[in-house]
C-alpha cells in the first residue's frame, strides 16, 4: 500500500498521532511520512500521502508530531480531539512555554483549550501578531473572532460542540469561481415575469416530487401541497429551532410517524436480507449524544448566518455535510429535512434570486449513486469505530442495536469536503438544467398553447393536454388521436402538431435578419 512504512520511516503530522496512541478515528486526508529518501507525492481517490526526507522531522515526539501537522496538512478536529486526551499536559505545556511567540505552539494551546474545555497552566500570551486557528489556505474558514488568550483567531465554521471542516481543495476552489449566482440572477432577471412565475410553480412541484422520490415515496394530494407551503414558507423557518424542526417533520412524514421531539432511541438506517436480518448500512448517534450534537447543530448555525463564506459551502455544513443528517435526530424523514435546510440557508444568505427555488433534488435524483456515495465516505469512514451489536430480546418490537462505546467525535468533527464538492455540483446542474429548462419549456408551452387555441377554440385542458403529448413525443400516435380526441380529424391533429412544433423550434439567425 502506498501509506505502508519502509525501513528507516516513520509517520509524522496527524497519522503520527493516531498510530502513536491507536485513536479510533478514520485515517486523515492527508499521511505524513518522515524519513524517505526522497520527496514524494501520491494522490488517491480519497487520499494524500506525502513522503518527506529526514530533515522535515521535528522529532519523535506526540508535541512535534503536532507541529508538524499545523504546518504542513489540513486540520482533523476528531483526531485533535483524541490526542489531546492521550497527550501528557505537562510536555505540551513545556513545548508552548519553549516557543510563547510560535505560531504553531500558539495554535495548539488555543486547539487544546477549545476542544477539551480544560485550560492549561499557562499564562495570557504576550503581544505577539495574531495567527489564524485553521489556515486559509487550507481550509474554508470564517473571518473570525480573536482569541486574546492564545493570540489566535478563531476562524472555525462551528463550535466545539459541533464543527465540520471543509478543505480547500482544486474543485472546490473552481467551483467558486464558476459564477454560478450571477448566472442564475441573470437568467432570472432576462425573463417575463409571467413566464418566471408559473415557472417557478412548476420548480416547486418538481422539488417535492424528487425529493421524496430519493426516499422511495411519492408526494401527491394533501401531503405534496403541505411540503410545497412548507418550501414557500422557507424564510420563517429556524434550522436551529427543536420546534421548528419537529413542526416540519410531522409535515412530510405520514401522521402515525410523526415525531413529538428528537429521539431517545438508538437508530440506524439499514435493508432487510434473506434470514430476516438488517443490512446496516448507517449507525446514528447514541441517543445519549443527541442533544448536545442537536445543540452543537444550533450553534454552528448561528455561526454561519450572515458569516463571509460562500452561502452553497454553508449550505453544505449545515444541511449537506451532514452536520443535521448525520445526527439524524428523528426516526424518519431527516433526508427531507436536510434538503429542505439546503434552500433554507441559500434562501437566508440571498443566494436564491428572490421567490425562486433550485430543485436540487432532481439533480440528485439524475445521479442517485453519487448522492449515495456522499452519504457513505461518511458513513463507511467511521462503521469500523463503532462497536455496536443486536440488543437481545428485541424482535416483538423489530430489530434494535445497542452501542457499546463512545462514538460522539465520530459525529461532532468530520471532515465535510467530499459533500461539499457534491452539494456544490448538484447546485450548479440545478442552474443550468433544471431552472434554464423550466423556463423554456414555459416559453414554449404558453407558444404552442396560443397557436393551438387560435387554431381551435377547445378547452384549456384539453389544449394543454396535446400540447404535453406533442412536446413529449414529438406526435399523438392513432390510438391516441382515437381515444382521448375523438372529436378532431386526423388532419385537424396534424396541423395542431405543426403549430407545437413551430413554437418549440427556436429562431434562425435568418429568422432574426
Amino acid at each position: 500500500m502506498p501509506d505502508s512504512l519502509r525501513e528507516g520511516e516513520r509517520y509524522t503530522g496527524l497519522m503520527g498521532l493516531v498510530a502513536r496512541f491507536d485513536l479510533p478515528v478514520p485515517k486523515p486526508s492527508v499521511i505524513s511520512i518522515v524519513g524517505s529518501g526522497q520527496r514524494r507525492q501520491v494522490i488517491e481517490a480519497h487520499r494524500t500521502i506525502e513522503r518527506y526526507l529526514a530533515s522535515y522531522d521535528y522529532g519523535d515526539t506526540p508535541e512535534m508530531d503536532l507541529k508538524f501537522a499545523l504546518r504542513y496538512e489540513p486540520m482533523d478536529l476528531a483526531i485533535l480531539r483524541l490526542a489531546f486526551e492521550s497527550m501528557a499536559a505537562a510536555d505540551l505545556e513545556a513545548w508552548i512555554r519553549s516557543e510563547p511567540n510560535g505560531t504553531f505552539a500558539r495554535r495548539a494551546w488555543f486547539f487544546h483549550e477549545w476542544l477539551t474545555g480544560v485550560q492549561l497552566d499557562l499564562p495570557d500570551a504576550g503581544a505577539v501578531g495574531y495567527t489564524p486557528a485553521l489556515l486559509p489556505d487550507k481550509h474554508i474558514v470564517l473571518p473570525g473572532e480573536p482569541s486574546r488568550r492564545h493570540r489566535v483567531t478563531d476562524n472555525l465554521l462551528g463550535t466545539p460542540a459541533l464543527c465540520p471542516v471543509i478543505r480547500r481543495t482544486p474543485q472546490i476552489e473552481a467551483m467558486l469561481r464558476s459564477g454560478i449566482r450571477e448566472e442564475a440572477a441573470a437568467l432570472v432577471r432576462g425573463c417575463d415575469p409571467q413566464i418566471l412565475a408559473r415557472a417557478i410553480t412548476y420548480l416547486y412541484t418538481k422539488e417535492t416530487k424528487e425529493t421524496f422520490a430519493i426516499e422511495g415515496e411519492t408526494a401527491s394530494g394533501t401531503k405534496a401541497e403541505r411540503f410545497i407551503e412548507a418550501l414557500r414558507s422557507v424564510r420563517d423557518f429556524d434550522p436551529a429551532s427543536k420546534r421548528d424542526q419537529t413542526r416540519l417533520q410531522n409535515v412530510i412524514v405520514d401522521h402515525r410517524y410523526a415525531a413529538a421531539g428528537w429521539r431517545d432511541f438508538q437508530n440506524f438506517v439499514g435493508e432487510a436480507s434473506t434470514g430476516h436480518r438488517e443490512i446496516i448500512h448507517f449507525i446514528c448517534p447514541k441517543p445519549g449524544d443527541v442533544r448536545s450534537l442537536m445543540a452543537g447543530f444550533a450553534g454552528l448555525v448561528a455561526r454561519l448566518k450572515g458569516a463571509e463564506i460562500d452561502p452553497i459551502l454553508a449550505a453544505a455544513a449545515i444541511a449537506f455535510a451532514f452536520a443535521f443528517v448525520f445526527i439524524h435526530p428523528f426516526d424518519d424523514g431527516n433526508g427531507r429535512i436536510h434538503r429542505y435546510l439546503i434552500h433554507h440557508t441559500l434562501n437566508e444568505a440571498g443566494f436564491t434570486p428572490p421567490g425562486i427555488l433550485f430543485p436540487v433534488s432532481a439533480a440528485i435524483v439524475r445521479n442517485q449513486a453519487a448522492y449515495d456515495a456522499a452519504l457513505e465516505r461518511f458513513s463507511r469512514a467511521i462503521a469500523p469505530y463503532i462497536d455496536w451489536a443486536w440488543e437481545a430480546g428485541a424482535s416483538e418490537g423489530g430489530p434494535a442495536i445497542v452501542v457499546r462505546n463512545r462514538t460522539d467525535h465520530l459525529y461532532r468533527y468530520f471532515d465535510a469536503t467530499p459533500q461539499a464538492e457534491y452539494l456544490y455540483g448538484c447546485v450548479i446542474d440545478t442552474v443550468r438544467r433544471d431552472l434554464k429548462e423550466e423556463v423554456l419549456f414555459v416559453e414554449v408551452f404558453d407558444g404552442a398553447m396560443q397557436g393551438v387555441m387560435d387554431r381551435i377554440d377547445m378547452p384549456n385542458r384539453k389544449a394543454a393536454q396535446l400540447v404535453r403529448l406533442v412536446m413529449q413525443n414529438n406526435r399523438i400516435g392513432k390510438e391516441k388521436r382515437r381515444t382521448l380526441f375523438p372529436e378532431l380529424s386526423d388532419a385537424e391533429i396534424d396541423d395542431l402538431e405543426r403549430i407545437v412544433h413551430a413554437a418549440s423550434t427556436p429562431p434562425s439567425d435568418e429568422d432574426d435578419a
